[in-house]
């Protein structure tokens, strides 16, 4: 495998650097996104449901609102309530009322999804051990370093929000109607 170029079959040059980084970061993410959906499909789950798991693992017995989940996902999704669902759906995830402020709903991993977990995160991890293999450690603190930089610029650039604030805009006309 050669560069993105090479990879996409394109002729021209790329306009920019930043350009070509783009595309090849886009390239590169989907290439470790489809090598850990091997691991997580084999069991039946997304990678979005795995990561939802997690976090509700990572939340303990108070559990998280739907909400704060959301925040916390790798993969933003505008369809929590749909993925909770089918979670829920599986025995996977189990939500309840929340007993101080009954507006409120707080899921909670299953004992079933914890076990779940247990069977994917090995092999989840190697999954990623894998696509970061030919960096050593240095490396890859380095591409950590240099990824946390590109995706805060992009949290704060001007188009994102605007994006951000066009989208929460037609979610809630598309509610009302």
């Amino acid at each position: 495998m050669g560069t993105i170029r090479d990879e996409i079959r394109q002729t021209k040059p790329f306009e920019s650097a930043a350009e070509e980084a783009v595309v090849t970061l886009l390239g590169t993410a989907d290439r470790v996104r489809t090598a850990l959906s091997r691991v997580t499909d084999a069991h039946d789950v997304t990678l979005q449901q795995y990561n939802v798991l997690r976090i509700l693992r990572g939340a303990g017995p108070d559990g998280l609102p739907t909400l704060d989940i959301a925040a916390r996902m790798i993969e933003h999704s505008p369809g929590i309530t749909r993925l909770l669902d089918r979670l829920e759906a599986r025995s996977l995830v189990r939500r309840l009322r929340c007993p101080d402020d009954r507006r409120q709903v707080l899921c909670h991993a299953t004992e079933k999804a914890r076990r779940l977990l247990a069977d994917l995160d090995g092999p989840v991890a190697e999954a990623g051990r894998r696509s970061l293999a030919p960096l050593d450690a240095p490396r890859t603190a380095d591409l950590v370093r240099l990824l946390d930089t590109v995706r805060a610029a992009a949290a704060s650039s001007p188009t994102t929000d605007s994006n951000r604030r066009k989208n929460h805009k037609k979610t809630k006309k598309e509610t009302r109607t």
